[in-house]
């Protein structure tokens, strides 16, 4: 089953009042963006700070859409086939919510304030190795992007994984409606949009309005070592599952775990047998996403050894810890986002990767994090203070609140000699010309509002070719 929703279908859902249309045309696709009509989709005109779609209408009917979707319309404007709503934003939501409503396919939504997209890619490795299953694309986790997502859903899949973003309270509460998860998984509470949220009691608070959408006997799989979800015990109407490394209390628990430069083991037990897993990536905490996806896996009734196959496919996407080894460095291009977790499981895989050469360095380039509010200067000295910890040979900073990385560096022992702080990306790309040495190792770490994959790209240019 496909796309089979007529014109007259979305103006119901969505509200709204057809113009120049008979109203059994069917649609095709869901489109947001102009430039990427097809023949027979419905273009949903957004408008923000910034652009406005209601200025391309005309367009999209020219590249053929069969209809567009705006909140104002008159006939001085066209004669284009149109469906009038108050709000294109929640129109788009109604349209997903309505074209999710034709499959019976079962879907794993995935939140948390860190690791959630590794974690929905780590699942989806796991699931698509018994299952045709779908996923949320790069971080099409929002009110527009998982819309977007929801549309590329055919009757071909099996199981779905979908990542539910969020910066306010209200905001998941409109995605899970549009999913109707029946697991959802929750990575943790970090202080990531704190500065929105004021609390991180607040943060869970928004979190779990993604089990608004969640039917009766639907599954939550959480970190039992996060306090704040271990508290959840006892609470919730649902079957809670619980993960994690240190909490032996947990449903699933790693045992023996061992880092290398290029990948990472640990032992779990599952029906009292027990597995070795490893994931073909550095870095501990990527064994929090596999824990997750082993109790998904067991849920959907896959074996042991089906799992651990699918743990071993797992690939990290985009920009996140994407370890790139050209003849003269290896660079870590984790550029996506930034909190303090995730700055420390950063440094954590920096310190377990072995340099090039012998004699070659670890190299952290970390810039500010951003939304962290009244916690901005601790929680980035904070990160200094993980700079020791990790055996880091050379701390560059890059951005005035990164700065604070700097000094909680050098409070906690740190050579001030090695450290280097630059404003700008351009200053840092020159000033790294001068640092670098062949054989580094070198992290590349910053909220995604500070662009370093500028500096990344730029020394990856520099390098000749990847090997």
């Amino acid at each position: 089953m496909e796309w089979r929703l007529t014109l007259k279908q979305i103006a119901q859902a969505t509200g709204g009042m057809l113009w120049y249309a008979d109203g059994d045309e069917i649609v095709k696709d869901v489109i947001t963006d102009s430039r990427k009509i097809i023949e027979g989709a419905v273009f949903v005109a957004l408008k923000g700070e910034n652009f406005d779609g209601h200025k391309f209408v005309s367009r999209a009917a020219e590249q053929g859409a069969v209809c567009s979707v705006v909140e104002h319309w008159s006939q001085s404007d066209g004669t284009y086939p149109v469906i009038v709503v108050d709000d294109t934003y929640k129109a788009l939501r109604d349209i997903a919510k309505l074209y999710r409503s034709q499959f019976n396919i079962p879907i794993v939504a995935v939140t948390g304030s860190v690791g959630k997209t590794s974690t929905k890619d780590m699942i989806y490795s796991v699931l698509s190795h018994k299952f045709n299953a779908f996923k949320t694309i790069g971080n099409f986790n929002n009110e527009v992007g998982l819309p977007l997502t929801i549309f590329k859903m055919t009757s071909e899949n099996k199981v779905g994984v979908i990542e539910m973003g969020m910066s306010n309270f209200g905001e998941i509460s409109r995605l899970t409606e549009i999913v109707r998860p029946d697991i959802a998984v929750m990575t943790n509470i970090g202080i990531s949009h704190i500065e929105n949220l004021k609390s991180q009691e607040n943060i869970l608070k928004a979190k779990l309005e993604i089990l608004e959408g969640m039917d009766e006997g639907g599954t939550v799989v959480l970190n039992g070592d996060d306090p704040l979800l271990w508290g959840l015990r006892g609470t919730l109407p649902f079957e809670l599952l619980y993960y994690g490394i240190k909490n032996e209390e947990c449903d699933i628990a790693a045992k023996n775990i061992r880092s290398f430069s290029d990948s990472t083991l640990f032992d779990f037990k599952l029906n009292d047998e027990t597995f070795m897993a490893e994931i073909k990536v550095p870095g501990a905490h990527h064994v929090y996403n596999a824990l997750a996806a082993i109790l998904v896996g067991e849920q959907y009734g896959m074996s042991g050894g089906e799992i651990i196959d699918g743990i071993a496919g797992f690939v990290p996407g985009g920009m996140r810890q994407n370890i790139i080894r050209t003849k003269k460095y290896t660079i870590i291009k984790d550029c996506y986002n930034a909190s303090p977790a995730s700055m420390r499981s950063g440094l954590n895989v920096l310190g377990v990767i072995e340099p090039k050469t012998e004699g070659g360095r670890k190299i952290a380039v970390l810039g500010n994090m951003l939304e962290l509010g009244d916690f901005a200067v601790e929680s980035h000295r904070n990160v200094g203070k993980w700079v020791c910890e990790e055996n880091i040979d050379c701390l560059v900073t890059v951005g005035d609140m990164a700065r604070n990385i700097a000094e909680g560096a050098i409070e906690s022992g740190f050579d001030g000699e090695k450290i280097y702080s630059f404003d700008t990306n351009a200053e840092a790309i020159s000033g790294l010309e001068r640092i670098l040495e062949e054989g580094d190792c070198i992290l590349i770490k910053g909220s995604r509002g500070m662009r370093l994959e500028e500096i990344a790209d730029a020394l990856y240019e520099g390098t000749a070719t990847e090997e």
